[in-house]
């Protein structure tokens, strides 16, 4: 059964996609970027940023019935590869016992306040 999650950002609803789709034991996350929901607002970092972006990600999960560490495949992408020095360090916190397979991309993003946006898939493990 599918089953579509939402953050309630304006963005959602404008461009017609979903935080996440939850199908069977798979759940897709569309690419998140850095903002803070609750303010609508972009930090200036990209630590604060990337941050952000996992926590938009774990709720997203958590509401569809997975945790962090169902996660199997990440892709980051960054839009100067000096951040790789500084994303790695976050990205080792959250993901280092979990190790999905993962690339990281540099590139540019939709709005120039962005630094970072990752997308991530999880497969629901027997718990």
């Amino acid at each position: 059964m599918r089953r579509l999650i939402s953050t309630g950002s304006p963005f959602e609803k404008t461009a017609g996609y979903s935080r996440a789709v939850v199908d069977g034991d798979w759940c897709f996350v569309s690419g998140t970027t850095g903002y803070d929901y609750e303010t609508m607002k972009m930090p200036d970092t990209v630590e604060e940023q990337t941050r952000n972006c996992l926590s938009t990600i774990q709720a997203a999960l958590q509401e569809g019935g997975f945790e962090m560490a169902d996660v199997v495949r990440a892709h980051y992408y960054i839009t100067d590869e000096a951040y790789v020095d500084s994303v790695f360090p976050i990205l080792g916190e959250v993901f280092g016992d979990i190790r999905p397979a993962a690339t990281m991309i540099v590139c540019g993003l939709n709005k120039p306040e962005m630094k970072i946006e990752i997308e991530v898939t999880a497969l629901r493990r027997n718990r």
